[in-house]
């Protein structure tokens, strides 16, 4: 990252500016606005889930679980992107519910299977409504071509930050 000083020509440091400061500021930075573009997508979906009673962080399980369900904890942590520790709070709160069951695999005592019970599959038709109005208000005014453009730059960024955390991967 380049580095610049705000030290003005006369020499006099004007107080309280930090004499070296990132010259990335927030509007040009990836990540801030990817931040940012995520934490509107998470308050807009947090207030149409607690009109169900579901929790933010359950949501993400669930559309995976609509997907393809009676898989494994350690699968639907790779799904979900999140930490094993994560899934396994998650799913305990989801379970306590009665969203999903967890039951040990038949072949595999080791592994936890996860299903969804018949209300967890009740909510798919309630509850994706929201994010395609959430992605059709992020989406507003840009054009299919743009948004497909920022779908392959996005996937880009995540393969080369995943890329760069697990270089082995």
């Amino acid at each position: 990252m380049t580095y610049h000083k705000d030290t003005p020509s006369d020499g006099v440091q004007e107080e309280g500016v930090n004499e070296h400061r990132p010259a990335l500021a927030p509007e040009a930075s990836v990540a801030f606005q990817v931040r940012r573009a995520h934490l509107a997508f998470e308050r807009m979906m947090t207030v149409r889930l607690s009109k169900h009673g579901v929790k933010a962080g359950y949501y993400n399980y669930l559309r995976a679980l609509w997907i393809r369900e009676g898989v494994t904890q350690k699968e639907l942590s790779d799904a979900t992107r999140v930490t094993e520790t994560t899934t396994v709070a998650m799913l305990k709160g989801m379970a306590n519910e009665g969203l999903i069951d967890r039951v040990r695999d038949e072949v595999d005592q080791r592994k936890i299977v996860v299903t969804l019970t018949e209300l967890g599959k009740s909510l798919e038709p309630a509850l994706m409504p929201y994010a395609i109005e959430i992605n059709g208000i992020a989406t507003r005014g840009i054009s299919p071509a743009q948004v497909e453009t920022f779908l392959a730059v996005a996937r880009q960024i995540a393969r080369n930050l995943e890329k760069a955390f697990n270089p082995a991967a």
